[in-house]
């Protein structure tokens, strides 16, 4: 088998062979800088994006210094939706199914929605991993089912999605709970201001690691508008669906009622899209997940409870039904897509209302290609702004040229009349120059 760049990291045999089978050759940027730190007890702030390697960068050195001959939660994970608590989990048991059968690691997934009374039953042993959503592991260690005391490292991930959530009280409660020495580990994408005092709490001195990623959005993303001119939004949506024929599509919108208006359209013209949104039950969204991993649809229809941190294989492609507000958010969105070395297509449909956000998503590094889809046929179009660049080039060469014809000193009849004919000279002046 191949050999890997984190055998230097000194992991246990079982780890590597797990990192092999993973596929993991290179340790990601921000693997490399946190790995070292996270091993020797240290807490971490890891800033950084989407798809950056950020999941494994804290499992595998917890993984690694759980002492499985102790039967007790040495590790917590926090995640603020049940998708990205459930994923998280099935990530740990991708390394956790190679420990030795006589020094197994255990690990266990809570989260709402679930029968709160049989995860109590089950949990007469405690489990050396936790991970899950806030507010059920509170529920449990509230009916001291879970025991929390014992552990020394607590990881907080999406932590600025946490906080608009309303869920870093819950979290503030677990840590409150741990050993008093704990190491913590947090991931987020952003630090806000009103973060700052939950870190400050638990944080004395920590490691703070800002990675950048080398472009805003993935190399291998192919970023095309399309122009609404007055059209039916519903039906050019479906006509893209089907010129493009997606291998998996998800189709963002920014509410959970534009979601099911989409969605809807879509299933009267034939089409069969999964929904994924906040207002599905968990069951639903349970049985939603399971669904799109086992390629149940080709399209799916979701709100930006989508776009953080959940990785479904295989979407091909994004389709932007409507711009996100928070510009971080089209971010969060293409990177559903071009994951794994793959490549991805992003598309936005846009109206005259949304020039705005495009110029500071092209002021952030986006290069998008425009283009349109008339009567199934692809055809290109000049640069989205071109006008706007054109009238913005005009009111500069206005300017020069009033600047360059003083007014006469002497001012007689007919003046302004030269005065405009001479402007209008220098004007077709400086028209050449620029095209030449």
């Amino acid at each position: 088998m191949k050999e890997t760049l984190f055998e230097r990291f000194s992991f246990q045999p079982f780890i590597i062979e797990a990192i092999k089978d993973l596929g993991f050759y290179k340790p990601t940027e921000i693997q490399e800088r946190l790995i070292p730190g996270i091993l020797r007890g240290e807490s971490v702030v890891g800033q950084s994006q989407t798809g950056t390697g950020k999941t494994h960068a804290y499992l595998l050195p917890i993984i690694e210094k759980i002492d499985p001959s102790r039967e007790e939660v040495q590790a917590v994970i926090t995640a603020p939706t049940r998708e990205l608590a459930t994923q998280i989990y099935h990530e740990i048991l991708k390394i956790t199914k190679y420990s030795p059968k006589e020094a197994a690691i255990t690990a266990r997934c809570f989260v709402g929605g679930t029968d709160k009374q049989k995860t109590i039953e089950k949990l007469k042993k405690q489990p050396h991993l936790v991970v899950g959503t806030p507010g059920r592991i509170n529920d449990l260690i509230r009916e001291q089912a879970l025991s929390v005391h014992t552990a020394a490292t607590l990881v907080v991930d999406e932590a600025d999605l946490m906080l608009d959530m309303g869920f870093i009280f819950d979290v503030d409660q677990i840590a409150s709970r741990m050993v008093k020495e704990l190491q913590m580990l947090v991931f987020s994408a952003t630090i806000p201001e009103k973060l700052k005092p939950f870190l400050k709490k638990y944080m004395e001195n920590p490691k703070y690691v800002h990675v950048d990623p080398k472009q805003v959005t993935a190399e291998k993303i192919e970023h095309v508008l399309i122009p609404l001119r007055h059209r039916d939004k519903m039906k050019l949506l479906y006509d893209l669906l089907v010129a493009y024929n997606p291998y998996l599509a998800i189709v963002f919108t920014n509410t959970k009622k534009m979601a099911d208006e989409v969605a809807d359209a879509l299933s009267e013209k034939g089409l069969k899209p999964g929904v994924l949104h906040g207002d599905l039950t968990p069951r639903e969204r349970k049985k939603m997940m399971k669904q799109i991993r086992d390629l149940e649809f080709q399209y799916i229809v979701a709100t930006d409870l989508a776009a953080r941190g959940i990785d479904i294989e295989g979407v091909s492609h994004v389709i932007n039904y409507e711009l996100p507000s928070d510009l971080e958010f089209y971010v969060h969105r293409v990177g559903r897509t071009a994951r794994a070395g793959y490549t991805g297509t992003a598309v936005t449909i846009y109206e005259p209302s949304d020039q705005d956000t495009l110029t500071k998503l092209e002021k952030m590094g986006i290069q998008f290609l425009h283009r349109d889809l008339v009567r199934g046929e692809w055809t290109d179009l000049p640069a989205w702004n071109q006008r706007s660049k054109r009238a913005r080039q005009e009111g500069e060469i206005e300017k020069l040229a009033k600047k360059a014809v003083a007014k006469p000193r002497k001012v007689k009849p007919g003046y302004k009349k030269k005065m405009q004919e001479e402007i209008e000279k220098r004007k077709k002046r400086l028209r050449r120059l620029k095209n030449k």
